[in-house]
């Protein structure tokens, strides 16, 4: 990375639309329409999480990018279809409609791409550098691979952007214990990408290993997945983790998925006054 680069650090959470969260974390009487616009004026960052369960209009992600801040960023989840239905083979198909529909529209706001893996999928060095392969690493590239996109997919639903140099990160999310190994580690670095920081109260793999330029981080619970909130010690403690982080130049994305109980807003906010001191 230059040596002129400034980190960045980006908090947030996955996803937005939470009904508990109306008359808690979002103001009552709050339209909803409004909510996203609300949380962006909060955090600095939102994993869009509707991503993953089925491809959104262009529309969609225009209305994001104008309904929020100029120096906010998206981190985009990777489809199902191609991490659980698929299992990262044969997808380029699915992945040149996945990138045809608007999302790279995003510009400046668009952050890494999130390919969260199902919890059964096993560690295999061809089938992750098959997978790392066809993963486009610019703008442009994502485009190209757009073209290729089939005809399930209506022409009302493709807008792409003007094609650039703008370099496109990714970070994968393993589920399956078999990926905290030296191997996994050295193949994401290797490929420049970023292995997931899970903080999943025990249940899933723990690698905080950096491997590409940037840091990834999902808390989905403290101690209670999903549910239990992060205590003051807890965040000083990942305060100061983001402190090393930043220190080798590395931007990183955290993102709070301890929705439940709707503790997510909350601890990141709690996060960025920490990191803003």
């Amino acid at each position: 990375m230059p040596a002129s680069h400034r980190p960045r650090v980006l908090i947030g959470i996955s996803g937005w639309t939470y009904a508990p969260w109306r008359g808690d974390f979002y103001p009552a009487g709050l339209a909803h329409r409004k909510e996203l616009g609300y949380a962006s004026e909060q955090l600095t960052s939102i994993e869009v999480n509707g991503t993953f369960y089925a491809m959104q209009k262009p529309s969609s992600f225009t209305k994001w990018h104008d309904e929020t801040p100029d120096d906010f960023v998206f981190a985009i989840k990777g489809g199902r279809y191609v991490t659980h239905i698929k299992r990262l083979v044969g997808v380029e198909g699915a992945l040149a409609n996945f990138f045809a529909t608007g999302v790279l529209t995003l510009g400046d706001k668009l952050g890494p791409f999130l390919w969260q893996l199902p919890p059964n999928l096993e560690f295999d060095a061809q089938k992750m550098s098959d997978f790392f392969a066809v993963l486009p690493r610019t703008v442009s590239a994502a485009i190209t691979l757009a073209e290729l996109r089939d005809d399930k997919l209506a022409e009302d639903r493709v807008l792409l952007p003007a094609s650039s140099d703008r370099p496109l990160r990714h970070c994968v999310e393993a589920r399956h214990q078999s990926f905290a190994c030296d191997e996994a580690v050295e193949l994401l670095r290797k490929n420049d990408i970023a292995f997931v920081v899970a903080d999943t109260a025990g249940k899933y793999p723990y690698v905080d290993t950096p491997t590409a330029d940037f840091i990834y981080a999902r808390f989905h619970g403290d101690e209670e997945l999903y549910a239990s909130g992060y205590t003051d010690a807890a965040l000083d403690r990942w305060a100061g983790k983001i402190a090393d982080w930043t220190a080798t130049g590395r931007d990183v994305h955290v993102y709070f998925d301890n929705d439940i109980k709707g503790y997510a807003p909350f601890d990141a906010m709690k996060l960025i006054e920490r990191i803003d001191r």
